[in-house]
């Protein structure tokens, strides 16, 4: 027989009341494993916001159009070449903070960027930093090869993506607008700074920035 008591009466919208509570916390606890999460919210990615904030001071001058990261985003693996025509990935270089760059010999300012790409490279590539150049030259693949050799731009490692994908990758996450588009990465590949345009990479100011990114001039700041 049913229970018509009042205290009956009253723990039946209390029950509704729990379900009610329990389906908010169920869909907030799905939102919060990522359900609901906008593209770019990756939690690993927050130490390279953090860093962002940190060198933003030195974001001047040379780097003045460098646009720091103000949320966590996952740069997708983009998949390119080496030299030797070898399949590589963005993945393939966790563990360092990268410049990942894109040009090729079409862009007249990617061309006149490239002398200090390769001199920022020579200075400060090791374990804790490496600029990766990428050509997305999609006809002649000789071309870009050469026109390296020819400006005596060696010491910076050659790869490329002749279908240019890894521009489509990055303009659909809004990181690439144009050529050139830099990308300054962090260990776990996560966005700390984009620039769209050349920007002087050999400068005091962007070899300040760099370090300081690296962990290796906290005194900069």
């Amino acid at each position: 027989m049913l229970d018509k008591t009042p205290s009956a009466t009253r723990r039946v919208p209390l029950v509704i009341a729990t379900v009610a509570v329990g389906g908010l916390a169920g869909f907030a606890a799905l939102y919060g494993l990522g359900l609901g999460r906008s593209p770019g919210g990756d939690p690993a990615c927050k130490p390279a916001v953090a860093t962002a904030q940190k060198i933003a001071p030195l974001a001047h001058g040379e780097l003045a159009a460098l646009t720091m990261a103000s949320a966590p985003l996952k740069l997708p693996d983009l998949a390119f070449e080496d030299a030797d025509g070898k399949p590589k990935k963005l993945s393939d270089f966790r563990g360092k903070t990268l410049l990942v760059n894109l040009w090729a010999t079409w862009c007249v300012p990617c061309r006149k960027e490239m002398p200090a790409l390769d001199e920022l490279h020579s200075k400060l590539s090791g374990p804790n930093f490496e600029v990766v150049a990428i050509n997305i030259d999609t006809r002649d693949p000789e071309k870009p090869k050469t026109f390296l050799k020819e400006a005596n731009l060696t010491r910076i490692g050659y790869f490329s993506d002749q279908k240019a994908k890894v521009f489509q990758d990055l303009k659909a996450i809004g990181r690439a607008l144009g050529m050139p588009t830099s990308v300054l990465v962090d260990p776990q590949g996560c966005e700390i700074a984009t620039i769209a345009g050349p920007a002087e990479w050999a400068s005091e100011d962007a070899l300040k920035l760099i370090r300081a990114a690296t962990g290796k001039a906290a005194a900069a700041l």
